[in-house]
């Protein structure tokens, strides 16, 4: 089984739980900081991935941070359990999945908006609203800059995308010029 296959699988049995023992969004704010907290200390992340560390020793380590932080028993119970098994590298994918489910959850769509220079917070907030409109759900945005597109903006939301780019636009312009001639 892949690794995504399995981290999703993880996300699922959390998310399950943490439907019926706590809520969620607390469950992805304390597996956000604990994966950030191992991805910010290089000698804990190498520790916690590390093949010639026993399992026993990670789990040994994520004990202590399990208590020190005062995590809820869903994830506690989960970073153990990963511990145990030698998965812990999978913790970005768990909670990415983990994420992917909230949103799922919540009726939340992630779009992905593409400018050709970054936008102003005024300016993001608009657009945020008009994909909303445009998918009667709320909608998520997160930015890229990428300057071949001229002007304009892609938005990428799951499997549609709006491209309203000026290189679009002017690669259809010269495909209708050349269809004319």
């Amino acid at each position: 089984m892949s690794s995504r296959a399995s981290a999703v699988r993880y996300a699922r049995a959390l998310f399950d739980v943490a439907l019926k023992e706590s809520e969620p969004g607390q469950v992805e704010q304390e597996l956000s900081s604990i994966t950030t907290l191992i991805r910010d200390h290089a000698d804990l992340q190498r520790a916690l991935e590390s093949p010639s560390v026993p399992p026993t020793g990670k789990k040994a380590v994520v004990e202590a941070l399990v208590q020190r932080a005062g995590f809820s028993p869903a994830v506690s119970k989960l970073l153990l359990m990963l511990a145990e098994r030698d998965r812990l590298v999978l913790l970005p994918e768990v909670l990415g999945a983990f994420q992917a489910k909230l949103r799922d959850q919540r009726k939340v769509l992630e779009a992905e908006v593409t400018t050709a220079m970054p936008l102003e917070p005024a300016q993001q907030a608009a657009l945020q609203q008009r994909l909303s409109a445009a998918t009667a759900r709320e909608v998520t945005v997160t930015t890229k800059v990428d300057p071949a597109l001229i002007g304009g903006v892609v938005a990428r939301i799951g499997t549609m995308v709006y491209d309203g780019s000026l290189a679009t636009q002017l690669t259809k312009l010269k495909g209708r010029l050349a269809e004319n001639r």
